[in-house]
């Protein structure tokens, strides 16, 4: 910055550029006149360039005094033209920041009274969301009370459960306890297929054995015998092997005891004449028989070679179906002839019923032709009591005796 006349000037303006070279010109002027006056001594015609050098000097001189003048109120000019428009812009900003202001003032206003209303409306929801929230906790807590509830009948349930399991292991760890929960097993199945006069529990056979259970099927193939084996402890060491030598003598042990009850099956209970050619052993247990068929195929194949069917209460269930099948198509061919004669009975009885309906039809068509007579009689007799109720006795009192008849008797 450069000052001047009370004025600051930039040095990038450009009349202080010009005013700066013409002051280095003329300084260089001065430099060169020095440098003449030193050389006075060379020759004239130097003296002479000298002289016209001074004179272009002296315009020189003039020309910057001259430039300097118009610089001077140029820079004049520029100054008040820049007191000017700063003074406008002040006012212009000075304006703006007015309207600014104003308007950040509304935009304010504005802003807070949407966020004052929004604040109400999201207070409003958060209200809202908490009272549904504490209605819906309350029903959640009111279900979890329920479930907790429903939870504790179940654990008395599986607590009555575990000591009636705990029972049942007491039952089936001894042998004569195991073959009543057996007995009472088929006894229970059995009653559910059949009637109760087509078995016989605890039947007391010709070699004075009892089987279980005896089915009173027609010959062929007759009655046929249902006995209750466990296998349990056999089954429970196969289960239970830790080695191969265990697993193998279980599997033994397993074998010896189902041989044993097929054979004691098929030489108590098969009677030639009087049971069938065959016989059942229930397993009360489907494990038991699932095991029996998937590892020990070749003890049920001796089983059907000693003529004993193993069934557990699955297949026993289907195969005592079949056989409530057989008795009721028995019973249906023992009562055929009993159908017949009902059936021919029947045949009468329509035929009498038919013979009766004519008759009664007979009958029905008479009395409708009775009363079609009666009514035509009564139609005669009301037109007859109308003519008489219309003749006139006044006018008959001048008519001789041998008068004709006015009425015509009419004929039926």
């Amino acid at each position: 910055m450069i000052t001047f006349n009370g004025q600051n000037y930039a040095l990038s303006d450009p009349f202080v550029l010009a005013a700066i070279t013409a002051f280095a010109a003329l300084i260089l002027v001065i430099v060169l006149l020095f440098v003449s006056v030193r050389r006075t001594g060379r020759s004239a015609r130097l003296a002479e360039d000298l002289a016209r050098q001074m004179g272009g000097l002296g315009q020189a001189v003039q020309v910057l005094g001259t430039g300097q003048d118009q610089l001077s109120g140029g820079l004049r000019a520029v100054s008040d033209a820049a007191a000017t428009s700063q003074t406008q812009v002040i006012g212009a900003m000075e304006a703006r920041l007015n309207t600014v202001q104003t308007q950040m003032k509304d935009r304010l206003h504005d802003n807070a009274a949407r966020t004052a209303q929004a604040l109400a409306e999201m207070q409003e929801r958060m209200k809202e969301n908490l009272s549904g929230s504490a209605v819906k906790t309350t029903e959640s807590l009111t279900k979890l009370q329920e479930r907790l509830a429903v939870i504790d009948k179940a654990q008395t349930n599986i607590e009555k459960l575990s000591s009636d399991v705990i029972g049942l292991q007491d039952i089936l760890s001894n042998k004569q306890t195991r073959g009543a929960f057996g007995e009472i097993q088929l006894h229970d199945i059995v009653s559910k297929a059949l009637p109760k006069d087509s078995y016989t529990m605890q039947a007391t056979l010709s070699n004075g054995k009892r089987p279980d259970c005896l089915i009173h099927l027609p010959n062929p193939p007759g009655p046929i015998v249902i006995d209750s084996k466990f296998p349990l402890e056999a089954y429970e060491a196969l289960r239970g092997a830790n080695n191969q030598h265990e697993e193998k003598e279980a599997k033994r042990n397993m074998r010896t005891s189902v041989r044993a009850h097929i054979k004691a099956i098929s030489d108590k209970y098969i009677i030639e004449g009087e049971t069938a050619d065959g016989a059942l052993m229930f397993l009360p247990s489907e494990a038991v028989y699932a095991e029996l068929h998937a590892n020990f195929p070749e003890v049920v194949r001796e089983g059907f070679a000693a003529r004993v069917w193993i069934v557990s209460p699955t297949t026993c269930m289907a195969t005592l179906n079949t056989m409530r099948a057989i008795l009721k198509d028995v019973r249906m061919r023992e009562q055929a002839g009993a159908i017949r004669k009902e059936l021919a009975l029947l045949h009468g009885d329509v035929d009498r019923l038919g013979t009766r309906v004519e008759s009664l039809d007979r009958h029905f068509n008479q009395a409708s032709k009775d009363i079609g007579d009666i009514k035509i009689s009564a139609d005669k007799a009301g037109r007859r009591a109308k003519r008489l109720d219309e003749f006139d006795f006044d006018e008959l009192e001048g008519t001789p005796a041998n008068t004709p008849e006015l009425i015509k008797p009419v004929e039926n």
